[in-house]
């Protein structure tokens, strides 16, 4: 097999990269494998904590899609085995384990919504149980030691804990070790990670390496900040961008990230050639509203086609610019007469997830009856005979309240 030229490909793998450990090395895996026609063997793992993928998740799945075009072989670990560990990866705690039932459900969601990024046709799945769940008590105490608590210890979640006097629970060691045991058994040239994975992929390296193996190259990509603009992207910060929601609410979500945000978001999340991104730079400069809209239509665009971008495009200026309420806005009817608690209204036409959702919402000032702003969770409304009211939650549900 030809591959793209050296050069060519450390371009386009280092786009948005952090830190590639040690990129030495994989310029000369690089060179090996455009001499022999082998591809590089790329790893990601996941663990299935969560079912829905975010524009975050989309910055490392679309590295692997960027090796996967210039030809090498990638494969998508699920880690069913580890995910019943749990990694404290970023966290002052360990995450709660899963049960096998979750992990499955939320592995199958991953998958379909990956495909959206990967070619599916030419991407590897495999689940890291199949060759770490047969491993013996025996296996593992050899395996642990080959790596020392002082090197665990230079951890930084680890290392804070531990001068914090947080207890750290042993099974806490043995996840990096599980990981790192996964590009033993695949034999990884390169593995893929977030900068907050760097010490787990760096164990692999130790791993292989005292296996006899030539240890993978680690590349390190950034944690995406959400909508908030600092945070990192997390459904628990309620600041991301999901890559299967509505292309309405996806379009109007990216319209909200910050304008310092925007170049960093067309340069890590879309599929804009890299030699244009120097240009970007001078639209925000010059234009950034604009730029931001363009930004909008094109994540839009690749995730739901370009209809669903000029239709969200269409939604927006009709309900935020002109302040209209949409046409396809669903309408409910109630009967002249009838009295309602809006946060039934609310929470039984589906407009938010939950009641404790619409009565913060409803305090903040998120909710609005024809562009009065209701603030009490107790608001009722009586509805006489012709009623056609707006109702408004968030910035971009609607419905219609109709007594005929």
């Amino acid at each position: 097999m030809s591959f793209p030229s050296v050069e060519h490909q450390l371009e386009v793998i280092k786009r948005g990269a952090v830190e590639i450990v040690p990129e030495p090395e994989l310029v000369e895996k690089l060179k090996n494998s455009r001499a022999s026609g082998d591809p590089l063997k790329i790893k990601l793992g996941c663990d299935p904590t969560r079912p829905d993928l975010h524009l975050g998740h989309s910055v490392i799945l679309r590295k692997m899609r960027q090796f996967q075009d210039l030809g090498h072989h990638i494969i998508l670990i699920i880690g069913d085995f580890t995910a019943l560990i749990g990694d404290p990866t970023g966290q002052n705690k360990t995450r709660p384990s899963l049960s096998a039932e979750e992990i499955k459900e939320n592995a199958k969601s991953y998958l379909d919504q990956a495909g959206r990024i990967l070619d599916r046709d030419k991407t590897e799945i495999v689940y890291n149980s199949d060759w770490l769940g047969p491993i013996s008590f025996e296996d593992v105490i050899k395996l642990s030691s080959r790596l020392t608590v002082a090197r665990m210890i230079e951890r930084d979640d680890f290392s804070k804990r531990f001068s914090s006097n947080e207890p750290i629970s042993l099974h806490e060691f043995l996840y990096p070790l599980a990981q790192g045991q996964d590009s033993v058994h695949l034999r990884s040239d390169v593995e893929l990670g977030g900068t907050d994975q760097k010490f787990n992929l760096l164990v692999g390296r130790d791993l292989q390496r005292a296996d006899g193996q030539d240890p993978q190259v680690c590349l390190m990509m950034p944690l995406l900040e959400g909508t908030d603009g600092s945070k990192k992207m997390s459904k628990s910060y309620d600041n991301y961008i999901g890559i299967s929601e509505p292309p309405n609410d996806m379009y109007g979500k990216v319209l909200s990230i910050p304008d310092h945000l925007i170049y960093r978001y067309y340069e890590l999340v879309t599929d804009l050639p890299t030699e244009e991104l120097p240009g970007i730079k001078q639209n925000v400069s010059a234009d950034p509203r604009n730029t931001k809209h363009d930004l909008a239509f094109r994540i839009t665009r690749m995730y739901h086609g370009a209809s669903a971008a000029k239709q969200a495009r269409k939604h927006f200026e009709q309900t935020v610019v002109n302040k209209e309420v949409p046409d396809d806005a669903p309408e409910f009817m109630f009967d002249a007469g009838s009295t309602h608690r809006l946060l039934d209204i609310i929470s039984d036409a589906g407009l938010t997830q939950s009641n404790g959702q619409t009565k913060r919402m409803i305090k903040q000032g998120g909710v609005t009856i024809n562009d009065e702003k209701i603030k009490d969770i107790n608001h009722e409304i009586t509805f006489t005979e012709g009623d056609s009211l707006n109702l408004k939650v968030g910035k971009r549900k609607f419905a219609k309240l109709i007594s005929p």
